[in-house]
């Protein structure tokens, strides 16, 4: 059975996403029928998650600077239910739209969470937003608190490292409540990947995963790019190695990195 690994690149802003894995030629067992495995409940429902937090922040990256801003909102009389919550929240973007349209701000972006939590299951919104002339932090918040019901709400500017805002991903998207993860206003950028089957060999890519923690070679791979991150698994049904990296920009605009080794030569 023949094996090619793709590479599969994400561009994301200052960030490069880059996933790495094999690809198999279509093999008959058992009667002429392909076998599959399909992964337990618990394992895919960890890979989902995952997809998730890789969807999310690929979507801030692309579309979100340090002129952007974080508030999360809280109750102090808790929805009834899912349903409820959602509307609040429409609410909460319908008095923002009207707020930015009346003083001239020009284009919103956003990307809401509701999230439901674990242990007491109270409600609580995470929304990530970029005004195109800025916005009063103060006056954002009180779109908010000053409807009856509302708990407080804290806004911080959003904060970019070499991760990118990774961290703020996963959190956001820990415990989702209702069917979507997320909703986001229609004007946001959604990266399309480019992939290409073969640049890499699998000798390659087993020598990358063998030094994953050596982002040196990450870097001379992607020129232009510094290495913040990578990650490798090994599936042991098919034997292939895996890699996901993450890179981010060096002339990077925004992004505060921590001191990296000099390159020689």
């Amino acid at each position: 059975m023949r094996i090619v690994y793709r590479e599969k690149k994400y561009t994301c802003g200052e960030y490069l996403d880059v996933f790495i894995y094999p690809v198999f030629e279509a093999g008959k067992h058992s009667g002429g029928k392909r076998v599959k495995r399909k992964p337990s409940t618990k394992a895919q429902e960890k890979l989902n998650q995952r997809h998730r937090e890789e969807k999310l922040a690929r979507l801030l990256h692309a579309n979100f600077t340090p002129d952007g801003l974080e508030i999360h909102l809280t109750y102090k009389v808790q929805p009834g239910d899912d349903e409820e919550a959602k509307r609040h929240l429409q609410n909460f973007i319908r008095r923002l739209k009207r707020y930015i349209a009346k003083h001239g701000l020009g284009e919103l972006k956003y990307i809401a969470v509701t999230e439901r939590g674990k242990r007491g299951g109270r409600y609580h919104h995470h929304v990530t937003i970029e005004v195109e002339k800025g916005i009063d932090r103060d006056e954002l918040e009180q779109l908010w608190t000053d409807t009856e019901g509302h708990g407080y709400a804290n806004s911080r500017r959003l904060q970019f490292n070499e991760e990118g805002l990774e961290g703020l991903a996963r959190y956001v998207v820990k415990s989702p409540a209702g069917k979507k993860a997320w909703t986001a206003s229609r004007n946001l950028v959604d990266p399309e990947p480019k992939t290409r089957d073969g640049r890499i060999s699998g000798r390659k890519a087993r020598e990358l995963a063998d030094h994953v923690q050596d982002s040196t070679r990450f870097d001379r791979l992607y020129p232009g790019y510094l290495c913040s991150k990578a990650e490798t698994w090994h599936n042991d049904v098919n034997g292939g190695c895996y890699l996901a990296v993450r890179l981010y920009r060096e002339d990077g605009k925004f992004i505060r990195p921590k001191q990296k080794p000099k390159r020689k030569g």
